[in-house]
Parts: C-alpha cells; sequence; structure tokens
C-alpha cells in the first residue's frame, strides 16, 4: 500500500523529470506528440522545455561541450529568426516582381525583352514624357502585335490590307486588347485554381484564420507543409495577376508562417516541442506583413494583436528582429524599382485643418459600415457556397467570377488596372506634372460666374475641378461599387485571396471622393469663415489624397478591428508623422461602428464558420453557469472511461481504445474506488503499447497494464507487465463541481488547457474539453453548437 500511495516531490511534476523525457524521446518515438486536428497541451509543452532548460544548465557546468551546447542552442533562435526573414523576404520579392510582370502582361508586351513589365520596360526610352510615362515605342500592346501595326512618328505601317484594315482602327484596337485581357485573366484564375485543388488544397483562402486557430493550439497537418508553400506562392502570383478583387498581403503571412514551419525542423528543440514552434510561428506573422506592407514595426504590432495567442516578451524581440531582416532583404531585392518596399509609398505637404476631423470621422462611420456589411455578406456568400451545390465546383465558380470580374473591370481605368496600382493613384498628390484624370483640374477663367471669377482671382482657380476630374469622379464611383460587389464573392473562393489591398482599395475610393468634394467646397467657398485660412495662393487648400489614405485605413479596420497595428502600417506607409491623428480617429470610429453592429472581425467570423476550436480572448462569458452543468457525462450517460492504475490487461486497454475515440483517459486507482491518480493520452498509449508488443519480451494481450510505482505481487507464471506510468500526468488540472463556468473559460483561455477534470472530495465525476466549452458557449448564444465543431 506505501508504494501505491508513495509519490516522490519530482514525480507530481507535469510530464515527470527531464532524463525520464530524454530516455522517452530515445526509445519510444511519437511519445508526446499530438495527431491531426488536435490541440496541444500548452502546460505540457512548457513544462517539456522548462525540463529541457534545467537539463541543459546542469550539464552546461560540467564540461566545456556542453558549456558550447548551451550557448548554441540559445542562439539557435535567433539564428531561425534570422533564416524566416531572408526566405520570406526573397519569395516576398519574387512574388511582387512575377505579378507585377504578369499583371501587364494582360496588356502587351515588351519588344526589348519579354521579362520586363511595362513601366521597366520604358525606363530605358528616350520617348517616354513625363505626360505619358505609360507609353513608349518599346511596349506594343497585343492589338499592335496581333495586327501588325507599329505607330512610328505618328505614322501606322500596316502589313496586311486583308481584315487588318478594320481591326487597326480604334474600336478594332480595343476590341482586340479587351478579348486579350480577358483571355488572360481566365487562363491566370484557371491555373490557380487547379494547381491548389490538385496539389495543395491548404493553399486557398487568405490563411490568417487557419494561422490563428494554429497559434491557438490547434493541429493541421500539412497547412504550413512545403507543398503549401509551393504551391501557394505560384498560385499567389497567378491570382493577383488575373485582376481579381484580392490582394496577397494576408496570403504572404501564410507562406512566412509556412517557412517558418519548415525551417523549424532543422532545429531540434523547436521540432520536439509544438509550443516553442507556436513562439516562432508568432513571429513569422510578423514577418508577413513586414514584407507586405514594408512595415515591420506594424507587422510586429499585428502579430501581437491580430493573430498571437501567446506572445512573450522574448518572442516580441524576435519577432522585431525578424521583420527587420526580412524588410532589409525586400528592399536590397527593390521589386519595385522605386527604392521603397511598397507600390503606394507617398509623402504629404500639407498640414491638415482640426474642422478636418469631422470628414474624418464621417470616413471610419463609412468604414464601420462598411466592415459591417462586408461580413455579414461574404459570410452568407461562403455559407451558401458551403451547403449547396455551389461548394461542388469550386474551379467552375472561379472562372465565372473571374470572367465577370474581367469584362466589366476593363472598360473602367480605376478597375483595371491592379488594386496596388489603384491605390498608389489614389494615395497621389497632384504636381504640375500629372497628367491623370484624378489631376485634372482647371483655371475656368473664362467663367462668369463671380465666385468662381474671385477664386480666380486669388489664384485659388488653378484647383478647381475641370472635365478630366468630373470624369473621373463618375468612374470611380463606379468602381466602389463593382469593388465591394467583387470583393464580397471573391474572398473565400479556393484561390489564395488577401483581404487587406481589396478592403483599402474601397476605402481609398471612398476618401478621394470625399476628398475631391471637399477640396472643391473649400476653394469655391473659401471666403466663409469656415473655410478662411485654409486655401492660400499657389497652395493646396486640402491633400485629397490623404483622405483616400484615411478611408484605406478606416474600412480595413472595420473588417479587421484593427487599431493600433493598422494605425502604424498606415504610418509606415505615408511617413507623415503629423497624420497620425487623422487616422486614429478614423480607425477608432470604424471600429466602434463595426462592433455595435457585430463583434467578431472577418478572421472570426470564418473561424466560426468553418467550426476550427478556437477561444477568443476578446469574447466575455457572461453566463452563470457552473461545471456540473458542461461535463461530460451528463445526467443519464453512461459513466466516464477511466483506465485503473492496476488490474487492467493489454486486450481491456486496446479495446477501450477501439470502442471510444477520446483524446485521452483519467487513470483511477479502481473502478470502485474512482479516486483521481493521473490522466494519460491515447496517442501516448497507443504508441507504448505498440513500442511493448514490438519490443518487450513475452507481452501478450493478457498482460497486466500498470501506472504505480511499485509492481504488486504476481505468480510467477503470469506474463510480464507492461509499465506505463512514465507517460501518466501525475498532476492533470481539475476543477470541482461548484465551479463557476466563467471562471473555467479563463483557465483554458490563459493556460491553453485541452481538457480539465471534474472531482468532489478526490472522486472523479467528469470531464471538460476544450470542445466541450464551444458547445456550451454557441448554446448560450442561441447558435447550433454541433455545426461550429470541426470535421
Amino acid at each position: 500500500v506505501f508504494c501505491v500511495f508513495k509519490v516522490s516531490h519530482s514525480e507530481w511534476r507535469p510530464n515527470n523529470s527531464p532524463k525520464l523525457m530524454d530516455l522517452l524521446d530515445d526509445t519510444v518515438p511519437g511519445i508526446g506528440t499530438y495527431e491531426d486536428f488536435n490541440t496541444i497541451d500548452w502546460v505540457r509543452e512548457k513544462s517539456k522545455d522548462r525540463d529541457r532548460h534545467r537539463e541543459i544548465a546542469n550539464k552546461s557546468k560540467q564540461s566545456t561541450v556542453a558549456l558550447l551546447f548551451s550557448i548554441s542552442d540559445a542562439f539557435s533562435g535567433w539564428l531561425l529568426m534570422l533564416l524566416i526573414g531572408l526566405m520570406s523576404g526573397a519569395l516576398a520579392g519574387g512574388i511582387d516582381i512575377a505579378a507585377h510582370w504578369m499583371t501587364d502582361l494582360k496588356e502587351g508586351v515588351c519588344l526589348n525583352g519579354f521579362w520586363f513589365n511595362h513601366e521597366h520596360c520604358c525606363w530605358a526610352s528616350n520617348e517616354t514624357t513625363f505626360q505619358e510615362r505609360d507609353k513608349c515605342p518599346q511596349w506594343k500592346s497585343w492589338a499592335e502585335l496581333m495586327v501588325g501595326v507599329s505607330e512610328v512618328g505618328g505614322e501606322y505601317y500596316i502589313c496586311n490590307h486583308f481584315i487588318i484594315m478594320l481591326l487597326s482602327t480604334g474600336p478594332g484596337l480595343y476590341v482586340v486588347n479587351y478579348f486579350m485581357y480577358v483571355c488572360w485573366a481566365l487562363l491566370f484564375a484557371f491555373l490557380a485554381v487547379i494547381l491548389v485543388r490538385a496539389f495543395a488544397p491548404y493553399a486557398c483562402g487568405s490563411g490568417i484564420p487557419e494561422i490563428k486557430t494554429i497559434l491557438s493550439g490547434f493541429i493541421i497537418r500539412g497547412y504550413l507543409g512545403k507543398w503549401t508553400l509551393i504551391i501557394k506562392t505560384i498560385t499567389l502570383v497567378l491570382a493577383v495577376s488575373s485582376g481579381l478583387s484580392l490582394g496577397k498581403e494576408g496570403p504572404l503571412v501564410h507562406v512566412a508562417c509556412c517557412c517558418a514551419n519548415i525551417l523549424c525542423h532543422f532545429f531540434t528543440k523547436y521540432r520536439r516541442n509544438e509550443a516553442k514552434k507556436r513562439e516562432v510561428l508568432s513571429a513569422a506573422s510578423a514577418v508577413g506583413v513586414s514584407v507586405a506592407f514594408g512595415a515591420p514595426i506594424g507587422g510586429v504590432l499585428f502579430s501581437l494583436e491580430e493573430v498571437s495567442y501567446y506572445f512573450p516578451l522574448k518572442t516580441l524581440w524576435r519577432s522585431f528582429f525578424a521583420a527587420l531582416v526580412a524588410a532589409f532583404t525586400l528592399r536590397s531585392i527593390n521589386p519595385f524599382g522605386n527604392s521603397r518596399l511598397v507600390l503606394f509609398y507617398v509623402e504629404f505637404h500639407t498640414p491638415w485643418h482640426l474642422l478636418e476631423l469631422i470628414p474624418f470621422v464621417l470616413l471610419g462611420i463609412f468604414g464601420g459600415l462598411w466592415g459591417a456589411f462586408f461580413i455579414r455578406a461574404n459570410i452568407a456568400w461562403c455559407r451558401l457556397r458551403k451547403n449547396t451545390s455551389l461548394g461542388h465546383y469550386p474551379v467552375l465558380e472561379v472562372v465565372v467570377v473571374t470572367l465577370l470580374t474581367a469584362l466589366l473591370a476593363f472598360p473602367i481605368e480605376y478597375t483595371k488596372m491592379s488594386s496596388s496600382e489603384l491605390i498608389s493613384e489614389l494615395f497621389n498628390d497632384c504636381g504640375l506634372l500629372d497628367s491623370s484624370k484624378l489631376c485634372g483640374y482647371t483655371s475656368n477663367s473664362g467663367s462668369t460666374s463671380g465666385s468662381v471669377n474671385a477664386t480666380a482671382a486669388n489664384g485659388l482657380g488653378a484647383r478647381l475641378a475641370g472635365p478630366g476630374l468630373y470624369t473621373a469622379m463618375w468612374q470611380l464611383a463606379l468602381a466602389l461599387v463593382l469593388k465591394m460587389v467583387f470583393t464580397v464573392v471573391t474572398f473565400g473562393m479556393k484561390v489564395p485571396s488577401g483581404l487587406f489591398i481589396p478592403s483599402m482599395a474601397v476605402g481609398a475610393i471612398a476618401g478621394r471622393l470625399l476628398g475631391v468634394c471637399m477640396e472643391q467646397l473649400a476653394i469655391r467657398h473659401h471666403e466663409r469663415d469656415i473655410f478662411r485660412g485654409w486655401c492660400s495662393p499657389g497652395a493646396d487648400c486640402i491633400t485629397p489624397g490623404l483622405y483616400a489614405m484615411v478611408g484605406a485605413a478606416a474600412c480595413l479596420g472595420g473588417v479587421t478591428r484593427m487599431t493600433v497595428s493598422l494605425v502604424v502600417i498606415m504610418f509606415e506607409l505615408t511617413g507623415g508623422l503629423e497624420y497620425i491623428v487623422p487616422l486614429m480617429a478614423a480607425a477608432m470610429t470604424s471600429k466602434w461602428v463595426a462592433d455595435a453592429l457585430g463583434r467578431e472581425s472577418i478572421y472570426e467570423a470564418h473561424i466560426r464558420l468553418n467550426g476550427y476550436p478556437f477561444l477568443e480572448a476578446k469574447e466575455e462569458f457572461r453566463h452563470k453557469t457552473l461545471a456540473t452543468d458542461v461535463m461530460r457525462p451528463r445526467r443519464g450517460d453512461p459513466p466516464v472511461s477511466v483506465l485503473t492504475e492496476s488490474g487492467m490487461t493489454v486486450e481491456e486497454v486496446e479495446r477501450l481504445i477501439a470502442d471510444t475515440t477520446y483524446s485521452g483517459f483519467p487513470v483511477v486507482i479502481s473502478q470502485q474506488s474512482p479516486r483521481l491518480v493521473g490522466f494519460v493520452l491515447r496517442r501516448d498509449l497507443v504508441i507504448s503499447l505498440e513500442n511493448a508488443r514490438r519490443h518487450q519480451e513475452g507481452v501478450v494481450s493478457m498482460s497486466p497494464i500498470l501506472f504505480t510505482e511499485c509492481d504488486p505481487p504476481m505468480s510467477p507464471s503470469a506474463p510480464p507487465a507492461v509499465k506505463l506510468r512514465s507517460i501518466l500526468d501525475l498532476s492533470p488540472f481539475t476543477v470541482t463541481v461548484h465551479t463557476a463556468m466563467e471562471i473555467v473559460v479563463d483557465i483554458f483561455r490563459k493556460l491553453g488547457l485541452r481538457q480539465c477534470l471534474v472531482i468532489q472530495n478526490g472522486r472523479l465525476l467528469g470531464i471538460i474539453t476544450k470542445k466541450d466549452i464551444l458547445k456550451h458557449m454557441a448554446q448560450m448564444a442561441n447558435r447550433d453548437p454541433d455545426s461550429i465543431l470541426f470535421n
């Protein structure tokens, strides 16, 4: 009896001593690992890491070799961050270059080399002017190549007069270019969806909802694997180049996490510890945003605010280092050829006025309304895709949406260009040499209007709207509607699709429209008290590009509910300290309005739609229920399946494993005295039994299973016992039947538990798992509990 109940102090630590864990790692491969679609035990993983550090520290005092190993072990984390930053930055640079080239390939080709995009092709041309920077003899549209038309000195040379006479006219060239644009878009989208379906189904979508779930401790095998990385990198270029209303920023977070997961396999302490690996993945999320926006500080804050579940101070430092390395690598590649990390880097020089906070807040309200509308509409569309036959034809869906997008986008200048170029155009502050329609101002010196003549006399007439600007406004209004509709139906298709750039494009269009309206209002009524002092001769009254930037931040914040990281990202994009206040006002207003209409961000909504077991830390549990209301078994159900510390045979344990699907089993003293001894995981139990049958001599089906410290007396003729005390967790987390569920939920969130046992006076009564809590929370929110569990 003394041997059965005597437990040393070291055994009451989770997972036993470091020597024992090292022995298990060496003799029984697979012990301590997890099956697919299971949640890790954070407490167990952190305990393993502490034991490993303790063992290394003790050995480092004994020999020089051990000391050197201790130093290399401490340095390995920084080396891993360096490799992640280099690899992610290089891939992001390649994706940017390839996407830019393939986007321009839809419109034409460079005669100097087909590998040049439109901008690079015209750089070397001596005939390129500031007024027509996108036109040069070296760049030919597909219509010009196909019909044999070349324009040199304003004259056309026609190679073939048959039929080409018709095609060489303006409408003919337009139709040919239209046709080629649609064909290239369909080809790129078709290749993207085929590659995803054939080689890596996990490469579709944004990836951020799944990354959040994985960082919370969930296991999804293959989601961060090498095939997912390869296919996501290739198909991301194809999807962006197809012209669909999507971006590459969200998928770049997935790409960076794939790089981190692959590189972790070369470092033992990260390969064998799931909690340590998730610290690396948190840093990789920061790297993804760093290379996506050229914002290393914003990337670190994004990982902390939006995706990470466990973010210690050490991870903060390493995330900052990895994001710095990635940004430096991307800057060295210089994918956009402008010595910047992003395509739409701008600088504003006109200060903003205090009363402009009113339109900035209005943009924040618009962003919140757009965010709430988009989340509801997109989730409804994804649920329709999931529950109807539409989901059985993903290739057809992608092709049809691409066809409609290309057909409607080509006629409008602002939907024809890529979303990044559109944002760059909208952020741009008009200069003297700008020939864009957005800068189509006129002096209106011949007008008979008194107010307009007074404006011109004051030197402000150069900023009055002209015909070009009015045309641009109508095109932008139409582009806004198309962008909103296509973004709703595109996000969630079976191609890589990010949400950052489309949301920013919607907000930038709305902001530019409002900015131009405010600018014209201030110019035409500059003599009124409210606008007095805003406008001065030779200077801009209002910067419409600033409104576009604020609108972009508001709409992105309404969809993702980001605040601090969003403001920092936008600040790093623009480089202007004085515009932090407008960005903060718009971001906070957007979040307040969106939260008033729905608490979930788009990522949390997709997590719930897919049924991932994710406990959101921001969601409060306010219901007065107890552990006994949630635990299993319920009243009237069969008792919980348990193992006894002695008295069971190998055959009985294997039958219990075969008849149940539980991830683990409580161990009690006996069926008659169900006092809790510990908890054993199903995977560890299966691996240990298989190992005992293969390597332990004499083990048969009637061999006893022992979880005790000392061997009980047995007959000499009895088969040898299988001792499994080494895999037994002797200190599982327990609560009583009267523990409030509010406390239980907090324990699961803050400790990352996968289960806890319910006891009363030491007797085992039931068990509560993470999925039980999710079911209970769904019931309390009047949702179907069975519809949210991951299948």
